[in-house]
């Protein structure tokens, strides 16, 4: 039969239509063939099709969890493993925009290309239940659920047990049950929509956003590095733009504390908390006006009617999370597009306030939060009163405030808070100290950031801070003039986009007799889900922060409601994490065209047993995901708090190695061997006076330029690599993240063209831990490749040319003792490491168990068997084309997985050391568990002991049963 390197692509063909045409691993469709503890979901992360195809990062999840549901579906679990497509999103409009091809047509391409990549790895996965975000069928439900989102607001105080049997406070309930106040009742039906439209989950707001001309779409924070579009690296604008929004804070607390049981790495569950940012603090309102008798009677008003949900327009709202500084405020910051800085700005300094207000819109919020750059403002003229002592206190503009953070209003205590501090000191504001250390000292030079006793602060004088803020809290809340509150760093999720491709809302805005919104919305007839996008032929943005979906076609775009009202559809589109959110959920029903999810198939799947993916996704998919289960967890739609129970990230793969060498001068030249090369060790960096960085030797200064060296040119030693002809030039070695521009990007097809679908299976779980990040290597997979041809050698007998069939040493007879035990520590090992996910070892497991059999004459089939069942996880191609040369007809994806028996592993004999007076003198074999005689008797038996012994008096015999004995002697 052919070599295994010759053979690979038959064999590998044959299998993967085998798999297709036997549907192999398509799980019961109906899902309740037995008890739920018998099944495992295993999910790979929603990959999007780009048109790139896949690249030698994306297959080691993949293989990761292909391993996983092999392995369980050999010990008996039904397992669930689903593939499918995150469709929606900018790419492809982009193509559409550049070319005039429809989104849809380059989508369906590009799943076309990333399917067949998939399915020539032979992954595992049940194609039945394939989707993509912009099937129209998957997308009806993805706006079902944006209307539940929007039929809901949340109750912070409702104590309820979940089916999960926890008790929780708080929880998402239907709109209808929302509380209606008498006076907001009184003024009729229309201000009770109003009322509730600002208490849902789903709700729109006019606010500054990022907007990006060239990408024609609002992004989020996140989407923004250094002031640019991550995608693209486009100049990004804030304006203000009516936005659908998520309130997402609003389930902050549980987001948080629900991640404490969770099997997630530690690092993922501190981003995930430090993202979501709680604290606590209170909210207080300043009065905007002169220190007098209105301001009496707004204080009056407040002690009798409490502190109002909505901050009135005579107020400053901001929240603290040390009101026990109050008496020290002697400035306060608005962002610079708050509503209150028209009324604020004088005359006088209007011209300087509007100028710092359109400098402010050209930064993002990551540049005009960051701490390092220098505070810049503007003072408005205008004044607010501070409710704890009546002073006047002036009110400036600054881009540090941000109008998407608290409330867009802050008080400055720059006695005790850094950047107050610094604000205060460069524009010479007054500086009021209020909190001293213990003792009572205070240099007012300097400011005091730590907790300590207030002073200065009239009847609260003395108090520790923690006492302080606590009644403080409890004073600010009986004068109505505040109240104790929770913030969080997680702003509510912008939720629209402004381009083509992605899902429509089901949302209709009623208009008035000139055409105008009214502010007034009502929602699509689940019965009429799906809204399908129109059909439109140009894709260009509309160079204004106007949706996409203007330029639809009328009848699109409007109707009339049976009662006369005037409406038009909603023309933002959802952002492409709104089907990404939930594909994890129709998986387990993906053909149900009545609900969403079965309710018996939720409980039999969910939640997701593995979950795998890239740590780039640690906080926005993850947290997004988690929302919109607890909303559904609330409402009743799902039974468990959290979609995925374990989370396992894989590490990154670099691109090969690069060997960089350093010489002499500028001219690098050509001959490696005459170039006055330097060692790496012996150079430092040098940054100039424009702040480029160069290499120089550092004890001459001489500059050196980069060489790139070939592998053959180096060698290494030690820990380094050094020149093969001069080890003394330690050479710099490094791998970069893969990348078009670097060009070391690997695309799979080029390795499993060559090597085969299983050496790159193989070689990417053998390339170290799961989580690490390693670099590439092409000499890796050829090791890789010649490892599986002596598995084949050691099975397959390659002298036949004509007829397949097993090499003469594999026999069909008993294994001897010394076999057995070799088999049955490689079951123990591999399984163990393959539960621990342990890839790399459990290669090296399997790697030991050839190089011992394929030294054997005899290598019994029922060894053999167990191994090829232990190889078919990771190298499914070969070890199905073994196991029928073994006999076999039928797959081997559902043979028991081997077990080991402890019996088999018990050496019959044991080698131990033997010492006289301290020293070793030999060795000696003696059975497993002799006793001390029987130890004794042996060691003295052995020629070479006997004659240690003769002549000397034996004054002590030591022995550790199984371990060693020593004999002391005179």
């Amino acid at each position: 039969m052919p070599r295994y390197d010759d053979d690979v692509k038959r064999i590998e063909a044959k299998w993967q239509a085998y798999w297709d045409e036997h549907q192999t691993f398509q799980v019961d469709p109906a899902g309740t063939s037995a008890d739920a503890s018998d099944k495992l979901y295993v999910l790979d992360m929603f990959p999007y099709p780009s048109g790139a195809g896949l690249h030698v990062g994306h297959p080691e999840g993949y293989t990761a969890t292909d391993i996983v549901c092999r392995f369980n579906r050999m010990r008996g679990k039904q397992v669930l493993h689903p593939m499918g497509w995150d469709a929606f999103g900018l790419p492809a409009e982009d193509y559409a925009i550049k070319t005039g091809t429809h989104p849809a047509v380059t989508t369906a391409k590009n799943i076309e290309t990333f399917k067949r990549q998939l399915k020539s790895l032979g992954f595992s996965y049940d194609w039945s239940r394939e989707f993509a975000t912009t099937d129209p069928e998957y997308y009806r439900w993805t706006q079902w659920i944006f209307l539940q989102l929007f039929d809901t607001w949340y109750d912070p105080a409702h104590e309820w047990t979940g089916p999960d049997g926890k008790a929780r406070t708080g929880r998402g309930r239907p709109i209808a049950d929302l509380p209606i106040p008498a006076d907001i009742a009184s003024r009729g039906s229309d201000a009770v929509r109003r009322y509730q439209d600002q208490h849902r989950l789903a709700y729109q707001h006019e606010a500054p956003v990022n907007w990006c001309p060239a990408l024609g779409t609002v992004l989020a924070n996140e989407e923004i590095v250094d002031g640019k579009s991550e995608r693209g690296g486009h100049p990004v604008e804030r304006v203000p733009l009516r936005q659908w929004l998520l309130r997402i804070t609003a389930y902050g607390d549980r987001l948080a504390n629900e991640l404490d049981d969770l099997q997630w790495p530690e690092s993922i569950k501190l981003m995930q908390k430090n993202w979501i940012g709680r604290s606590e603090g209170a909210e207080v309102d300043f009065y905007v006006g002169q220190n007098g008798p209105a301001y009496e009677e707004w204080k009056a008003n407040r002690a009798t009617n409490g502190f109002p949900r909505e901050a009135s327009p005579d107020v400053l709202r901001i929240y603290t999370t040390r009101p026990d500084t109050l008496f020290g405020v002697t400035y306060m910051v608005l962002a610079p597009e708050h509503p209150a800085v028209a009324v604020l700005t004088t005359p006088e300094q209007r011209a300087a306030v509007e100028a710092y207000r359109q400098q402010a819109a050209t930064k993002s919020d990551l540049d005009r939060t960051d701490l390092a750059k220098n505070k810049s403002g503007v003072f408005t003229g205008g004044y607010a009163t501070n409710p704890m002592n009546g002073e006047q206190v002036p009110v400036w503009i600054a881009d540090y405030v941000l109008m998407s953070y608290g409330t867009g209003a802050i008080m400055a205590v720059p006695a005790h808070d850094e950047r107050d501090f610094e604000f205060a000191t460069q524009f010479q504001i007054p500086i009021t100290h209020v909190v001293a250390p213990a003792d009572g000292s205070v240099d007012v030079s300097q400011g005091f950031f730590q907790h300590g006793v207030a002073i200065n602060s009239g009847a609260y004088t003395g108090l520790p801070t923690l006492e302080f803020k606590t009644k403080m809290t409890s004073d600010l809340q009986s004068a109505g003039i505040g109240r104790k509150a929770v913030n969080y760093r997680l702003r509510d999720w912008l939720f629209s986009r402004q381009r083509y491709w992605g899902e429509p809302f089901p949302i209709w805005h009623e208009l008035d007799e000139n055409g105008q919104p009214t502010g007034l919305l009502r929602t699509d007839a689940v019965t009429e889900l799906p809204v399908r996008l129109p059909e439109m032929a140009d894709f260009k943005p509309t160079g204004t922060p106007d949706p996409m979906l203007s330029k639809a076609p009328e009848n699109w775009l409007y109707k009339t409601s049976p009662e006369g009202v005037r409406l038009k559809r909603e023309t933002n589109t959802m952002p492409q994490w709104a089907g990404s959110c939930w594909y994890y959920l129709r998986f387990a029903d993906p053909q149900n065209t009545e609900r969403f999810l079965d309710p018996a198939l939720e409980k039999r799947w969910l939640p997701v047993d593995l979950y795998v993916g890239g740590a780039e996704h640690a906080v926005l998919h993850l947290l997004y995901s988690r929302f919109w289960h607890k909303v559904l967890f609330d409402r009743g739609h799902v039974s468990t708090a959290e979609p995925f129970q374990r989370l396992v990230n894989q590490g990154m793969i670099l691109g090969e190695v690069e060997f960089t060498g350093y010489v002499l001068g500028t001219n690098a030249g050509t001959d490696i061997a005459t170039l006055p090369f330097v060692s790496a060790r012996d150079l430092k960096a040098n940054v100039d006076e424009s702040g480029a960085t160069t290499r120089v030797v550092e004890k001459t200064g001489e500059v050196v330029t980069p060489v790139v060296l070939d592998l053959e040119a180096v060698e290494k030693k030690g820990d380094a690599f050094v020149l093969k002809d001069r080890p003394e030039i330690v050479i710099e070695s490094r791998a970069h993240k893969m990348s078009k521009s670097r060009g070391n990007v690997i695309n799979p097809d080029v390795v499993v063209n060559q090597f085969g679908a299983d050496s790159l299976r193989l070689y990417e779980m053998f390339m170290g831990p799961l989580e690490a990040v390693k670099p590439w290597s092409m000499k890796g997979v050829e090791g890789v490749a010649r490892f599986l041809g002596r598995v084949w050698r050691m099975i397959v007998d390659e002298s036949n040319d004509t007829k397949a069939q097993l090499c003469p040493q594999v026999q069909d007879v008993a294994p001897t003792a010394a076999q057995l035990r070799t088999l049955h520590r490689t079951i123990k090992a591999v399984t163990r490491d393959v539960e621990s996910m342990g890839f790399n070892t459990a290669i090296s497991r399997m790697m030991e168990f050839v190089n011992e059999f394929l030294s054997q004459d005899v290598r019994p089939k029922a060894v053999m068997e167990p191994f090829v069942l232990m190889l078919s996880p990771f190298a499914p191609h070969l070890a199905e084309e073994l196991w029928e040369l073994l006999g076999h007809s039928k797959t081997l994806a559902y043979e028991p997985w081997p077990t080991h028996e402890e019996k088999y592993l018990i050496e019959a004999e044991v080698e131990i050391p033997v010492q006289i007076n301290g020293k070793l003198r030999g060795k000696i074999t003696i059975p497993t568990g002799a006793d001390q005689p029987t130890t004794e008797a042996a060691a003295k038996a052995d020629a070479v002991i006997a004659g240690q012994l003769e002549g000397k008096n034996i004054v002590k015999t030591i022995v550790v049963p199984g371990k060693m004995i020593n004999f002391v002697v005179k």
